[in-house]
């Protein structure tokens, strides 16, 4: 057993968090972008409008490259669990294995066998089938990220399972109960609509790129890009109210199931009824008091128990050791529901414009949707860091503590393997993101393909690189 503060144990937490961060990000980027491509590709075979088929290619491109690097990138965690954390394997795998190897063998195979079609076949199969592997493609992603949820959801909220007396281990006892636990179906929904705001917001904010250059030159944005800013806006303006009102409802689970967790969110360190919302403060865990505290009275009570006389716990009411670390998920949260509201402002700003026929006409309003890029991918990091770093110091909450979790490597191995992916890492998805850059900095064009919908040319083998697509694992392990 490590010590919570052993330098070894401490790095590879963060090596750990480090690599899923960096993974985390292109996965949610390829459940979004798969769901938008099938919806372009079906109102292009609905509606027979090129516009569709022109912005399908343009993003397919796009996914080509993010799904390549979601599948590198979760490669690298799958292995991470037997060097760092075989303890943990060896106690939960029992659970948890089974739960990835069914990710495997539904989501895995139903990506890799229609992704070839997906990503080549637009001029080889015929306009059902090649929409149909889109449309496989697409629910292969939203199954993956369904195991993926399930698996970590039992770490938050373990149910049906038994633990072996002699071993230690967790085994299965009742496998709807593990599947479906308390949190599975609230974290399930919050990560789904998070994913699709996350590329609302990158959609949106190419539109609004591109609208802004032809502005610039003195033209006239080109249809593909007025329609990519339209539905980006339309998603916006729709999801990210509900994704609030999702957020709430798992809010309203975690109080119920793991109260520790929302006292340290909110830095609270005395349970009380008519509790304030503190706004801002420094949580100080040796003080047990959070310093230069901005408080608005009742709406602590009112926000996490729908009541001003609910009652809010305080992190007193836990012993010391197995307190989250306010001052990392204190933060985190508010910067996550700080991006959200901003979302849904931009999302009823656009309404506004739209009702007043102005929304491709108002220069301030493209400028604020580009700066919001990346907003939605930070409220997912932020609010994944909230849910994985409020559960410390457990891996399997209240059963499995971090610290007897972690494999006893030696902090010398932990320092040259972390600095090899860091350097590896900026390498190799630096220059990921640099094509993906390159690749949205083209602007679509109407008819820019060169032929007509009858007739498409396969973008991909001319224009892309399928090389980053590796075909031999399912992107969201």
């Amino acid at each position: 057993m490590q010590t919570v503060h052993d330098p070894a144990l401490l790095l590879a937490r963060f090596q750990f968090a480090f690599t899923v961060g960096v993974h985390i990000i292109f996965p949610a980027f390829s459940i979004g972008l798969a769901a938008y491509l099938a919806v372009l590709e079906g109102l292009w075979l609905r509606t027979g409008r090129p516009v569709f088929l022109d912005l399908y290619r343009y993003w397919i491109k796009v996914f080509s490259i993010v799904f390549g690097m979601g599948v590198v990138s979760g490669l690298v965690m799958s292995y991470e669990f037997g060097t760092n954390w075989s303890v943990f394997s060896r106690k939960a795998g029992p659970i948890t294995g089974v739960l990835l190897s069914y990710e495997v063998m539904t989501a895995f195979f139903l990506e890799a066998g229609f992704l070839g079609v997906m990503l080549f076949g637009m001029n080889r199969v015929g306009r059902g089938l090649h929409f149909a592997a889109t449309c496989c493609v697409s629910v292969g992603t939203l199954i993956s990220m369904t195991w993926i949820l399930s698996s970590n959801s039992w770490m938050q909220t373990p149910r049906g399972y038994t633990i072996d007396p002699a071993t230690g281990r967790f085994m299965p006892a009742d496998w709807l109960a593990i599947i479906f636990n308390p949190s599975f179906p609230f974290r399930l929904v919050h990560m789904g609509l998070a994913a699709f705001l996350s590329v609302a917001f990158i959609v949106g904010a190419t539109g609004a790129w591109h609208m802004l250059k032809a502005r610039r030159r003195g033209q006239v944005a080109s249809e593909p890009v007025r329609v990519m800013f339209s539905m980006a806006m339309w998603m916006a303006a729709i999801v990210a109210p509900i994704q609030i009102m999702a957020g709430d409802a798992h809010g309203l689970n975690t109080l119920k199931y793991q109260p520790a967790k929302i006292a340290a969110m909110e830095g609270d360190w005395v349970s009380e009824d008519h509790a304030p919302e503190l706004l801002f403060g420094i949580p100080n865990m040796k003080t047990e008091h959070t310093d230069y505290a901005v408080r608005l009275p009742l709406a602590g009570s009112l926000i996490l128990t729908h009541s001003v006389n609910g009652r809010v716990p305080g992190m007193k009411d836990f012993p010391r050791d197995q307190r989250p670390p306010s001052y990392v998920i204190f933060f985190t949260f508010r910067i996550m529901v700080a991006l959200g509201m901003l979302m849904v402002a931009v999302g009823l700003w656009s309404l506004w414009l739209r009702h007043r026929g102005k929304l491709y006409e108002t220069p301030l309003f493209h400028r604020v949707a580009l700066c919001m890029a990346p907003a939605g991918f930070l409220a997912l990091l932020c609010g994944w860091i909230t849910t994985e770093v409020g559960r410390q110091p457990w891996t399997v909450y209240g059963l499995l503590r971090t610290s007897d979790s972690v494999a006893p490597n030696a902090l010398s191995s932990m320092a040259v393997s972390m600095t090899a992916f860091v350097v590896v890492y900026v390498l190799v998805f630096g220059s990921g993101i640099g094509m993906l850059v390159r690749l949205l900095g083209h602007t679509p064009h109407t008819g820019e393909h060169g032929t007509s919908p009858d007739h498409a040319p396969d973008i991909l083998a001319a224009r892309s690189h399928p090389a980053v697509v590796d075909p031999t694992h399912g992107e969201g392990a």
